[in-house]
C-alpha cells in the first residue's frame, strides 16, 4: 500500500504518517531525510544532490524522483510508503506517477488533512519544547502537569522554534496554498484523493485515515 499524506504545515502529517508506519508496517519517506542519508553515503546523485545544495541551488524533480526510486527499491519498503512532502507540484506528482508505474507500482491513496489556516497558527505558535529532553507541549492543548515543569525529565528550560511566528507561519500557509494545493485536482481526477477532517483529535483523524484505506 502507497500513500500520500498532502496538508499545510502543522496538519499532523508526521504524526499519522508514525502511525500509519507501526499499524500497517509501512515505512514514512521524508525528501530532506533522504536527501541527507544519500549525501552522507557519498552515492552518485548524493554527490550530485550535495553539489547542487552547497551552490545553494533546489535539488530538481529529476533527481529527487531518482533519489524515491532507490529508496523505495529497499527490502523494508516491500509493504509500502507513505510520502510526507512530497509531490508539491503537479509536475513532480506527473513525475512521480510515471517513475511508479516503470516500476509497475502505483499510489493507493492520496489523503489531504484538512484545517484552517488561523487554527494551524494557533497550533503552531503555541508549540515548544523541553530545552532538556526534546519532550513536546503547547500552550493550549498540552501543557506541563507542573507549570514551568517538564512532564518527563523534570527540565525547567524551554524552548520554541524561531520559525514558529504567526508571520512565518502564515507565509508557509500562502506558500502551501499556491504550490501544493493545485494538485490536489490532478489526484481527484484519478479518483484517489480523499480529504479527512484534520481539525478532530489525533485518534479521530487515525480512524478517519484508516476508513479511507480499508475502501482503497
Amino acid at each position: 500500500m502507497n500513500v500520500i499524506l498532502l496538508g499545510p504545515p502543522g496538519a499532523g502529517k508526521g504524526t499519522q504518517a508514525k502511525r500509519l508506519e507501526k499499524r500497517h508496517n509501512l515505512i514514512q519517506l521524508s525528501t530532506g531525510d533522504m536527501l541527507r542519508a544519500a549525501v552522507a553515503s557519498g552515492s552518485e546523485l548524493g554527490k550530485k544532490a550535495k553539489s547542487l545544495m552547497d551552490a545553494g541551488h533546489l535539488v530538481p524533480d529529476d533527481l529527487m524522483i531518482s533519489l524515491i526510486a532507490d529508496r523505495i527499491d529497499q527490502p523494508d519498503c516491500a509493504d509500502g510508503f507513505i510520502l510526507d512532502g512530497f509531490p508539491r507540484t503537479t509536475a513532480q506528482a506527473e513525475a512521480l506517477d510515471e517513475m511508479l508505474a516503470e516500476k509497475g507500482m502505483k499510489l493507493h491513496s492520496v489523503i489531504e488533512m484538512k484545517v484552517e489556516d488561523e487554527i494551524l497558527v494557533d497550533r503552531i505558535t503555541g508549540r515548544y519544547t523541553c530545552a532538556n529532553c526534546g519532550a513536546g507541549y503547547h500552550d493550549s492543548f498540552q501543557r506541563p502537569k507542573v507549570a514551568g515543569v517538564c512532564d518527563a525529565c523534570g527540565g525547567t528550560e524551554f524552548k520554541r522554534r524561531a520559525d514558529d511566528t504567526a508571520e512565518t507561519v502564515r507565509t508557509r500557509l500562502a506558500t502551501y496554498h499556491a504550490q501544493t494545493a493545485p494538485i490536489l485536482p490532478y489526484y481527484q481526477g484519478k479518483g484517489i484523493l480523499k480529504a479527512v477532517d484534520g481539525m478532530a483529535g489525533i485518534d479521530q483523524v487515525t480512524d478517519q485515515i484508516e476508513r479511507v484505506l480499508g475502501a482503497a
